[in-house]
């Protein structure tokens, strides 16, 4: 069944285009006529009092959105069965749309090419409003559609225009993706016809879920008589029509998780038979070659086992994977990028504190020099007064010293200094190797990831090579020697398999001993960065700034007046303290 947020992508526009003033408001009158439009394709009683009801408070002014979106979900999604029509709720929302958009424009592509353009913007735009498309969904829709014309992809053209688009914004519109393709930016020299055949491929691909179709010849059940058909595989049955315009449907064959698809010998003439069996009847089907039928056998099958999982379309579950993939790595980069303004706020605050050291050695040159010149004064006074001034002597002496003391103080200063300057280089260097440990990391963890991807493809491969071989075994005796070619052929490329198989089974075993190196690697870097910071923290107590004496009384020791600062006595009281619970505990 169709999602609610697919269901409202079309109503959506429609809701838009009858915003005639872009003020995201519509009036109650055209809300009357969208609401029974709706009911209508959705198949759904249309309750007019309803609407009235919901409304009643604003009964002249225009109604906007918020009003509107309640009852929408309340009184029609809500209500939405499974046997309606999603093309005709298409129509009828591009009807509305279009000719607001189209109708200006010089395009090379017809209208029903840019319908299903608009269908399979829808299909692959985000869950957000307006509606967008991303680069890399972009960049999906371009590879089948020149796949499905048969041209390569050409990269750098696509990078150019990506860089062209990133420069104004990161995602398109609607309008934007049908102008692309309508004006031929990137099917310059394609011929138009062939154009519209690959964008209808890749509608009923993606759109349609249409997941193989063509031409094969069925076994009636009243007549037994064989008959060619036009059939339609989709994930839940097969429709099949007297030919490919689709005028007239034959009939249908519902798949579910009872049924089964077998392979039947020739029989009657009739080659290339197989059989799809149901709970109510078999169906017996003729395709043209070897090939088309194990096509058909395959892709039956593998809806078959989707039914049994539970799972939806392959192509709704690869976009609902590069949805949730776009998700974990915007995720991730949000994470790297708060890293990283931490790891910045932390390298601003070391340098702030180096400048704060750089200031504090200045201001003591600044400091000695003053020391200097007021030395020199005062030998030049005592030079004059010397004779006569016995008692000033003596005080030039021992300001002398003290001019000693303040030296070695300086110069404890500057070797400290110079050690904490020592180890916030080394702390910046043990956080730089960190990073690149961190980053290492990452890269080998992609790797991995990548090898284990290649090892899942190859294991599938394996076992459908496996596969192919159990069913070429029981075709019949008259192709024995053509299946005893095949056989080898296929041993063979089952030996390659395994060989690389094996391969990166060591490729990985490899990138995991990389892996758990640079995990090391970063746990000793860590250790190293907790080790220099302790150090750091533990110098930083200990430093005291030469500054002017304090006219508080000061405090005494066994070493003299102020021998030790605060810190220290309250380090060395600390010490004593455990020593003497460590004494009593001993006791």
């Amino acid at each position: 069944m169709i999602s609610r947020d697919e269901i409202l992508k079309p109503i959506w526009y429609a809701f838009t285009a009858l915003d005639l003033d872009r003020n995201g408001k519509v009036s109650k009158s055209q809300l009357k006529v969208l609401s029974h439009n709706l009911c209508t394709i959705l198949k759904i009683p249309h309750n007019i009092s309803a609407l009235e009801e919901h409304f009643k408070d604003d009964d002249e002014g225009p109604v906007s959105t918020q009003g509107y979106m309640p009852y929408l979900n309340m009184f029609i999604l809500n209500k939405i069965q499974s046997n309606f029509d999603f093309a005709e709720l298409n129509n009828m929302c591009w009807t509305l749309s279009a000719p607001k958009h189209i109708s200006s424009k010089n395009l090379l592509i017809s209208d029903k090419d840019t319908f299903k353009l608009w269908c399979i913007f829808n299909f692959l735009s985000e869950d957000k409003y307006p509606l967008h498309i991303v680069t890399e969904e972009l960049e999906y829709f371009l590879r089948m559609l020149l796949a499905a014309v048969g041209y390569s992809w050409n990269e750098g053209r696509f990078e150019d225009y990506k860089m062209r688009l990133s420069a104004k914004k990161h995602h398109m519109n609607a309008w934007e993706l049908i102008e692309l393709i309508g004006l031929g930016h990137f099917t310059k020299g394609i011929n138009p016809q062939t154009v519209s055949m690959g964008i209808n491929e890749v509608y009923q691909e993606l759109v349609l879920d249409v997941i193989k179709q063509g031409y094969m010849m069925k076994k009636g059940h009243k007549r037994k008589n064989w008959t060619e058909r036009w059939f339609k595989l989709h994930l839940n049955y097969i429709s099949y029509y007297v030919s490919e315009d689709l005028i007239e449907q034959k009939g249908c064959i519902t798949l579910d998780r009872n049924c089964c698809v077998e392979s039947l010998p020739d029989k009657d003439g009739r080659k290339n038979l197989f059989i799809i069996k149901c709970v109510e009847k078999s169906f017996e089907i003729s395709a043209s070659d070897k090939k088309t039928k194990q096509e058909w056998i395959q892709a039956i099958q593998d809806c078959i086992v989707r039914i049994r999982q539970g799972l939806s379309s392959s192509h709704r579950e690869s976009r609902q994977k590069r949805r949730e993939l776009r998700n974990r790595m915007k995720a991730e980069q949000e994470m790297m990028e708060n890293r990283m303004r931490q790891l910045q706020l932390a390298n601003e605050s070391k340098q702030a504190q180096l400048e704060a050291m750089k200031n504090l050695h200045e201001a003591s040159l600044r400091g000695d020099l003053e020391e200097q010149r007021r030395l020199q004064t005062q030998a030049e006074l005592l030079e004059r007064y010397r004779q006569d001034l016995e008692q000033e002597k003596m005080a030039r002496m021992q300001m002398e010293e003290q001019v000693i003391e303040k030296s070695s103080e300086v110069e404890q200063y500057f070797q400290r200094m110079q050690e904490l300057e020592d180890m916030y280089r080394q702390l910046k260097q043990a956080l730089e190797d960190e990073r690149q440990a961190k980053e290492d990391e990452e890269v080998l963890r992609k790797l991995q990831s990548r090898l284990l991807q290649e090892e899942a493809s190859k294991r599938l491969e394996l076992e459908q090579i496996h596969l192919q071989q159990q069913e070429v075994l029981s075709q019949s005796q008259k192709e024995k020697v053509e299946l005893e070619k095949e056989k080898a052929e296929k041993e063979r490329a089952l030996q390659a398999a395994q060989e690389q198989l094996e391969n990166l089974e060591k490729q990985r075993q490899g990138a995991q001993e990389e892996y758990m190196a640079i995990t090391k690697k970063l746990e000793r870097a860590s250790n190293k960065t907790k080790t220099w910071k302790h150090k750091v923290s533990k110098h930083e107590g200990l430093l005291r700034i030469v500054q002017p004496g304090n006219k508080k009384p000061c405090k005494m020791t066994n070493w003299g007046e102020a021998a030790f600062t605060e810190t220290e006595l309250n380090q060395m009281e600390k010490i004593w303290q455990e020593n003497k619970n460590r004494s009593l505990d001993g006791q």
